[in-house]
């Protein structure tokens, strides 16, 4: 018995140091990351859970990519209703601070994912709009130059575009500036383009790839669910970023 208790010890202290090698030599493991849900009602009103499902595993899956759980902030419009998540309030100001905290203490890069609603003027943030030129100032006087990934899932994220693109940025929306994402609804598990960024994770090599992959994939979901216009999601990729992406590769799933 002792023996098999000795075994089992072995194996879980193996685990935990490979787990441990993992994180150490992940590429994001100085990058600060922030998953916020914007909003929680449905498109036609009453409550949903898809954009803080989204927001919690999205972020499950950003650890699995190999980002530190403890550099990882999370904002719910309702963070009592997960009080044991330990959620910071979704509202503008709080997000800068937050993204001022991480950006202090993660020097190499940043990520923001933001799934919500969406309106041409910008993001629902609970009862406010976040418009892009507020977004791209935050970004400016938190990140700044350091690679830095803003993915938008909302209708019209498009929008954010032209603001948050920069040399060493990443944007990844869910819809054209002049189009809607879809499935927000009260009984979706997820919007669509969070689904799908969840689904091709495990098949991309880095986020250049991420992207490519959740694009086909959304573009294959609105044409099975007879929805249209089709949403178009958009990527902008910075010049200075570009070379990099493949040096921030993915973890390799397909080893033990």
């Amino acid at each position: 018995m002792r023996l098999r208790v000795f075994s089992v010890l072995i194996v879980i202290a193996l685990l935990q140091a490979v787990a441990e090698r993992a994180a150490a030599e992940s590429p994001f493991r100085n990058w600060g990351a922030m998953v916020i849900a914007g909003d929680w009602k449905g498109s036609n009103g009453g409550p949903t859970e898809a954009f803080d499902n989204a927001r919690r595993d999205v972020s499950a899956e950003l650890v699995r990519l190999g980002f530190d759980p403890v550099n990882i902030v999370q904002y719910s419009v309702r963070p009592e209703r997960y009080d044991k998540e330990k959620l910071a309030k979704s509202d503008i100001r709080s997000i800068f601070e937050g993204l001022r905290g991480l950006a202090a203490r993660m020097p190499d890069g940043c990520l923001i994912y933001l799934t919500t609603h969406g309106v041409p003027q910008g993001a629902v943030i609970d009862q406010s709009i976040l418009p892009p030129g507020i977004l791209a100032a935050m970004l400016d006087r938190t990140c700044g130059a350091r690679p830095t990934i803003a993915v938008i899932s909302a209708c019209f994220s498009g929008v954010f575009i032209p603001d948050l693109g920069g040399a060493s940025r990443m944007v990844m929306t869910a819809a054209r500036p002049d189009r809607t994402s879809f499935g927000c609804g009260e009984s979706n598990l997820y919007p669509f383009f969070d689904e799908c960024f969840l689904q091709s994770t495990g098949s991309a090599a880095d986020f250049g790839g991420l992207a490519n992959l959740v694009r086909s994939c959304v573009a294959k979901r609105e044409i099975r669910e007879g929805v249209r216009p089709a949403s178009e999601p958009q990527v902008y990729i910075g010049p200075q970023l570009k070379p990099l992406l493949p040096l921030h590769a993915f973890p390799d799933r397909s080893r033990p």
